[in-house]
């Protein structure tokens, strides 16, 4: 199994013990935890790269749908 299938099925595994009312605030504090772990691992920069990437691809798909 690779790091990102590691991963996925981690994520995956926390989502299923939560109920669905849990499960998008979550997804929203392992976002924030991720961002701030970009930011000690690779710097500012890279990290506000990240999350603005993040945010631009919402944008694109709210403007679609």
């Amino acid at each position: 199994m690779s790091g990102t299938d590691e991963a996925a099925t981690l994520v995956a595994g926390a989502l299923a013990r939560r109920g669905p009312k849990d499960r998008g605030r979550f997804l929203r504090e392992l976002l924030a935890h991720t961002a701030a772990g970009l930011v000690v691992i690779e710097g500012e920069a890279e990290a506000s790269e990240a999350v603005y990437r993040l945010a631009d691809a919402v944008v694109a798909r709210a403007c679609r749908g």
